[in-house]
């Protein structure tokens, strides 16, 4: 019996490796949706003159900006302006813009609505607004013409292409466009609008295509997409397995190598400009011992935590990541355990010393920050340092930053428009209430060189080099503020009936779903 059991195992398993692989099922065109899976909550802000953090994987298939960043030109690309000039001094800028566009509320889009919708971002002083500091004014020319007067020379080209602050939308949606937003409502132009919003629900956003976009809908599209939020990166891949969700944008390296060898799923690989930092508390609690941090900084396995993502990270070197201006070379960190025992004790704590408690908070599902938290309670354990690290979901994670709840808070960041500076113009420079400035720092001199960069990017690259260069010393080394363990390399899975998906690191994590072709 126990050879017959045998001999119809071996008879199995020679069938199952003679047949062809099953085959994920895929989504026909214009009938299945896009699924786009994510870790984190989608929706932070619904207003897009305040939208400033994970939305942006949805925003860019509602909103549109005058222009987009194009990673292989390295230049901006015509988007809703369709071309454009600049003065000698580079002081103004005129905007030619595409004609027989709408809003999804019906109202065409033209140069007023450009010059309402800039200004109104301009006045609610928060998010990315900072990006329009330069204008002095804005002109209507004609109806698809648009100036810009600048108060100093800076790439407006580049700053209209903003993943942030940079949409243009219809401010005359509602009396009170505040209330509307928050009402889970859009007012953009993209080739997608809001059909449902559930908060707090695995499937959190759905939307559909905009019937009127001006691109048309002539060739294979997804007709709608959902946004779909699976903390969990196993259940993740199971999903895209059984083809039940079309893209996940971050697996484990052990569950990414599995879908790079799976019949009926795609991978992609690429550099981003996606920093993972360790943020400081300089403000409160322990952490605002100086000595604290460096010890931290010293503390963490950088080499180690690289070594074990396998291929999913890259080592960082300063503030910015290469192939932005302000990437300062040479600067990859390294572990120091024994400078890190003697800053310890310097402070009072460490082996011998007082015992030392921090709290770390990380975003929830992020198998990458539970590897570094993991690694770094161990490390520290002997030197009498206790790390409680707790994943939370980011809008939590966040709400607790800005009352600067934690010692130690982990996130990534990327930049507002292809440029280093938002790295240190809203991480580091000082903020009271603190928005995306979670060290709290306060720093004048920081300040004073920061304000200097804009006008110096156009003006004099290399002062605004060596005053990137500058602040990151300032920042890493004079107030050890931070540590930045990593830099993300995109690894995506998805189902191999996707076709036309391309990663622009300029844009994190957005798939522009309209320029994908799904096929059966």
């Amino acid at each position: 019996m126990l050879r017959r059991r045998l001999a119809a195992a071996a008879a199995l398993l020679l069938l199952a490796a003679c047949s062809a692989p099953v085959e994920v099922p895929q989504a026909p065109a214009g009938e299945a949706p896009f699924v786009y899976v994510k870790n984190l909550d989608i929706i932070t802000e619904w207003d897009p003159g305040r939208s400033y953090s994970n939305e942006i994987v949805a925003f860019q298939n509602i909103y549109e900006t005058l222009t987009r960043w194009n990673p292989v030109t390295k230049k901006s690309e015509p988007r809703l302006a369709t071309s454009w000039r600049t003065s000698s001094d580079g002081r103004s800028w005129t905007f030619n813009l595409r004609p027989d566009v709408t809003f999804h509320t019906g109202r065409p889009l033209d140069a007023a609505a450009v010059k309402a919708s800039v200004e109104r971002t301009i006045s609610t002083k928060s998010g990315a607004s900072y990006i329009w500091d330069a204008v002095s004014s804005i002109r209507v020319e004609d109806t698809l013409t648009v100036t810009f007067a600048l108060k100093y020379p800076v790439p407006l080209d580049l700053v209209a292409s903003a993943g942030y602050a940079a949409y243009i939308y219809d401010t005359q949606a509602a009396s009170d466009l505040g209330k509307w937003f928050k009402q889970g409502k859009d007012a953009g132009s993209g080739p997608y609008t809001v059909a449902s919003w559930q908060k707090g629900k695995e499937t959190e956003l759905t939307l559909r295509a905009y019937d009127k976009y001006w691109g048309g809908w002539n060739r294979p599209h997804y007709n709608s997409i959902q946004f779909r939020v699976v903390p969990d990166p196993d259940k993740a891949w199971q999903m895209l397995q059984r083809g039940e969700v079309s893209f996940v944008e971050r697996l484990s390296p052990p569950l990414y190598a599995k879908a790079a060898a799976a019949p009926g799923v795609r991978t992609s690989e690429r550099p981003s400009f996606q920093t993972a930092m360790l943020l400081f508390n300089t403000a409160s609690g322990p952490m605002k011992d100086i000595r604290l941090r460096r010890a931290i900084q010293q503390a963490v396995d950088y080499r180690g935590v690289v070594r074990d993502l396998k291929g999913a990270v890259a080592p960082a070197s300063g503030v910015i990541p290469e192939g932005l201006m302000g990437h300062v070379a040479g600067r990859v960190p390294r572990q120091n355990l024994e400078r890190a025992a003697q800053w310890l004790a310097k402070a009072g704590y460490g082996p011998g010393g007082r015992p030392l408690r921090l709290r770390m908070t990380y975003g929830e599902g992020d198998s990458d920050w539970r590897l570094l938290a993991t690694r770094l309670t161990r490390t520290l354990r002997p030197l009498n340092v206790t790390i409680e690290a707790t994943p939370m979901p980011w809008n939590a994670q966040w709400a607790q930053g800005k009352k600067r709840g934690q010692d130690i808070l982990a996130m990534y960041w990327w930049p507002d428009y292809a440029d280093g500076y938002s790295y240190f113009g809203n991480v580091f420079h000082s903020a009271n209430p603190p928005e995306m400035n979670l060290t709290y720092l306060a720093d004048q001199s920081l300040d004073a060189l920061l304000d200097t960069v804009p006008e110096l990017t156009v003006t004099d690259r290399p002062a605004a080099q060596r005053a990137y260069e500058q602040a990151t010393v300032r920042v890493l080394d004079q107030r050890a503020a931070a540590s930045l363990p990593w830099v993300v390399t995109y690894q995506r899975a998805y189902l191999s009936g996707v076709h036309g998906y391309d990663d622009n690191p300029a844009y994190p994590d957005v798939v522009f779903v309209y320029e994908l072709r799904p096929s059966g």
